[in-house]
């Protein structure tokens, strides 16, 4: 049998098994989100994994502690990364599985460089800024977290250009809300840890109760902007995105409840068994929406 009658076959197992390298990802690092995405029907989770674990392996040539790179060559790995992916979702298979696994996605989707540029464009901010200013931390919330939720979105409305467009200000939005409330939650490690400052105006040493409530405040505002969106989202995906709105939900209102000293010391969780009620509640919610 010929190479090029097998060619077909490779390429279908290929992709598939960078798909499950993918979801792999999310499996190991996170928790929140990954509980989510058990919600989301396929194929729509895969492709979502599949986004998130480059997001992830972006994160870690940024910010991981023990790879034993140096601020030039972490420059140069995200570099390749970034160049990677645009050859992989113009249409070159990648040796990287991860990339193949989101140029399948984007490719399926049409996530392109108006998407793709400002998350690289974010992650290089992490090597060179360690402190930002509104406009720069706007601009930071944009690549890092508002375009990933548009992604999503791409994926949910699943070609429907008209809900991506109607859902897009929601999808910003919860992004938005997910990346503020990581950067309260991980004040403390971000700058002992990564030397970075994110929130502007704020002496992480001597954060106060007032400064968590303006910050809480910003951050609920943007939750609510988010919800609007629920009930309109496919059935595909409206109870995954209504539990992981919900979690983040949580965990602001126990940041709302914790001293901002506590913050300062500790990373605030939501237990186990409040996670279970959220996505409990999520499902259920979604349940009866699809019963009207």
């Amino acid at each position: 049998m010929s190479a090029q009658r097998l060619a077909p076959d490779a390429l279908t197992l290929y992709d598939r098994v960078a798909q499950r390298s993918a979801g792999c990802v999310i499996a190991g690092y996170s928790t929140s989100f990954g509980w989510a995405t058990r919600l989301l029907e396929e194929p729509v989770r895969t492709h979502v994994r599949s986004l998130y674990a480059l997001v992830r392996l972006a994160d870690e040539i940024v910010d991981d502690p023990d790879s034993g790179l140096d601020p030039a060559a972490r420059a140069r790995a995200l570099e390749e990364l970034a160049a990677e992916t645009a050859r992989a979702v113009g249409g070159t298979r990648s040796t990287n599985l991860v990339v193949q696994a989101f140029a399948i996605t984007a490719r399926r989707h049409g996530i392109g460089p108006e998407l793709i540029d400002p998350f690289f464009g974010s992650m290089r901010a992490d090597l060179t800024v360690t402190a930002h200013d509104p406009e720069s931390l706007a601009q930071y919330v944009h690549g890092s977290a508002e375009v990933v939720g548009l992604m999503c979105l791409r994926v949910f409305v699943d070609g429907d250009e008209a809900a991506a467009a109607r859902l897009a200000p929601a999808a910003s939005a919860l992004g938005a809300a997910f990346q503020k409330v990581n950067f309260l939650r991980d004040l403390a490690e971000d700058h002992d840890g990564l030397g970075r400052d994110y929130v502007p105006g704020v002496d992480v040493d001597r954060l106060d109760d007032a400064q968590r409530d303006l910050l809480l405040d910003d951050i609920d505002a943007d939750l609510a902007r988010a919800a609007t969106a629920l009930p309109h989202l496919p059935s595909s995906s409206r109870a995954a995105v209504t539990a992981a709105h919900g979690l983040y939900s949580a965990l602001s209102r126990r940041l709302r409840r914790t001293p901002a000293a506590r913050i300062r010391r500790a990373r605030v969780r939501v237990p186990e068994s409040e996670k279970a009620l959220v996505i409990a509640r999520a499902l259920l919610a979604a349940r009866r929406g699809a019963a009207r």
